[in-house]
């Protein structure tokens, strides 16, 4: 087994992962790049966000594929919950944990709870997400920021770059700040019959929210 030590080597391995055969137009389901995954995860790592002499409990809302949360396996983190409503992005995530269980080595505890992240109910250190941005349903990406604040006192979430106003008012109103932002062109590749383009580049970024003491 192999360890993940690098963000290069991360990027690598999250570019193996499988991703949706066929994607939900409603539920906006794009696959995460496996790039930006990396360097967001192999960020929070360096603060100490993932990974302490205990390791850190984290959260993937909104699961999807598992990318995000199978990264925060592979740098350390002691469990990661996989939530999501959708039971085939659940066991795809299934299927891609099993492949990098068996590639490297993950330590870490994986927990999946295939239901509307409404009802998950459980806490930990830290929520990562790749949330629906809000293009078919207005603010779909707000049941996740709440949701998220109600885990954890660390979130990282992605959104579009042009909603930092609405993730700012949203955090302010459950006790949490904005620490950092991080800008991304995200590569959104045609999954649909309506996209003309093979790959169309969008403003994304990633926004690490603290809570306030």
């Amino acid at each position: 087994m192999s360890y993940i030590g690098s963000k290069s080597g991360l990027a690598v391995a999250l570019s193996r992962l499988k991703v949706f055969e066929r994607p939900k137009v409603m539920a906006e389901q794009y696959p995460t790049d496996s790039e930006i995954a990396a360097e967001v995860l192999w960020t929070a790592h360096m603060r100490g966000d993932l990974s302490s002499h205990e390791g850190k409990v984290s959260v993937d809302l909104g699961c999807g594929t598992g990318i995000l949360g199978i990264g925060c396996l592979l740098l350390g983190a002691k469990e990661c919950f996989f939530v999501d409503s959708d039971p085939e992005a659940v066991e795809i995530a299934k299927s891609n944990y099993s492949n990098m269980e068996s590639e490297h080595s993950i330590e870490g505890g994986a927990h999946f709870v295939c239901r509307d992240i409404a009802l998950f109910s459980g806490k930990a250190d830290i929520v990562v997400q790749n949330p629906p941005f809000g293009v078919k349903v207005r603010h779909a990406d707000r049941p996740f920021l709440n949701k998220a604040m109600e885990i954890a006192p660390i979130v990282y979430s992605f959104h579009k770059s042009g909603s930092r106003k609405f993730v700012d008012g949203v955090s302010r109103e459950k006790g949490f700040r904005i620490t950092d932002v991080w800008d991304f062109d995200f590569p959104l590749k045609a999954a649909f019959g309506f996209h003309s383009r093979r790959i169309k580049m969008i403003p994304v970024s990633c926004f690490r929210l603290e809570k306030v003491v």
